[in-house]
């Protein structure tokens, strides 16, 4: 049966001569495997075959079958044209971020519409936005996943709650008596970024490079707290060189 849905383009894989096998992060299917046929080839439609970068939003007709793992695309094409992620260097780089997070999240073929909803308007924003939003914008979608995945924060900061435990993902009033937790600065910019409710407002949240690196692996081994399958990510090591520069 076809159905219409957007998805967002997670990983391509060339398969044969000329076809390529796309992971995706559908509305209404979640996460599924696509076989394009002829995407490679050197027929003039093959040059659709540029529309499934990693990122890129597409709409899709596609064919559906709850028993296979490999379904089928009938139609596509991009939903939204980014005017700077594929041109400008920190964008993309921040982008594919976004994508690899999602990959080592998203394991099961499951509607998640919230959390789809959110990563696409995030990277919408993220293509509009200036440079001080994006600098914050790992750190903020990374906390937002996370509530979405069902391990949100609870409590908030203050001068009685100065310390989040990761492992209970709580505002607590002592240091834990365990490693996995945050001193009262990272604690209170951690409150700062999660209570935003606008992505614009990041831009209002200072911290020197150092600061967002260790933010970042420390909500990393947060995710690796709550997801037994987290696996290493590739991309913050690429991410942090870049925003740096």
């Amino acid at each position: 049966m076809l159905h219409k849905t957007r998805g967002i383009v997670l990983r391509t894989v060339r398969y044969g001569d000329t076809s390529l096998i796309v992971t995706m992060f559908t509305e209404l299917f979640g996460v599924q495997s696509y076989m394009v046929n002829g995407a490679r080839s050197s027929k003039p439609k093959a040059a659709k075959g540029n529309l499934l970068q990693p990122g890129n939003i597409l709409e899709l007709v596609v064919y559906h079958n709850e028993i296979r793992n490999l379904q089928r695309i009938s139609e596509f094409k991009l939903a939204y044209i980014y005017q700077s992620i594929h041109l400008n260097v920190v964008k993309n780089t921040v982008a594919l971020y976004m994508i690899e997070l999602l990959q080592k999240c998203l394991k099961q073929p499951e509607q998640q519409l919230d959390l789809y909803y959110f990563t696409e308007h995030t990277l919408q924003l993220l293509d509009v936005s200036a440079l001080p939003v994006v600098a914050n914008l790992p750190l903020y979608y990374t906390l937002k996943v996370g509530e979405q995945l069902g391990f949100r924060l609870n409590g908030r900061f203050s001068e009685y709650t100065p310390y989040l435990d990761l492992q209970e993902g709580t505002f607590t009033d002592l240091p834990p008596h365990h490693s996995d937790h945050l001193d009262a600065q990272n604690s209170e910019l951690t409150d700062q970024l999660f209570q935003c409710t606008e992505v614009q407002h990041l831009a209002a949240i200072t911290m020197n490079k150092d600061k967002r690196r260790k933010l970042l692996y420390a909500y990393l081994d947060f995710f690796r707290l709550h997801l037994p399958d987290f696996t290493e990510m590739h991309s913050p090591p690429i991410l942090h060189e870049i925003l740096d520069a």
